[in-house]
């Protein structure tokens, strides 16, 4: 079977296309209490660091590629920092973390 220039041309761009499809994120939300003891949520896994601002005790951690994180709360005084584990993210979805209460 002849193959034309363009329709090869075509295939490969097709190809070269279909393996750069952009991966979708997801994110990681939750609410964090009290709601003015903290001021930053981080999510940590094994090969990413991402870390979003908490706003009257909410936060959303956007652009997490699918995979289990670590989530912490970094806190201001006098409350602790804490954290919560196997948070999984899947492909596109947004992983609701709860509520993750600060302790003195």
């Amino acid at each position: 079977m002849k193959v034309s220039g363009k329709v090869f041309a075509a295939l490969v761009v097709g190809l070269l296309l279909s393996a750069f499809v952009r991966l979708q994120t997801g994110s990681i939300k939750g609410m964090v209490s009290p709601a003015d003891g903290a001021v930053r949520a981080w999510a940590e896994s094994s090969t990413d660091t991402l870390k979003a601002d908490i706003v009257s005790g909410s936060f959303e951690i956007t652009n997490v590629k699918p995979g289990t994180y670590k989530v912490i709360i970094e806190a201001k005084p006098p409350y602790r920092n804490a954290s919560k584990d196997n948070i999984e993210v899947s492909d596109g979805k947004a992983t609701d973390a709860g509520e993750i209460k600060l302790e003195k």
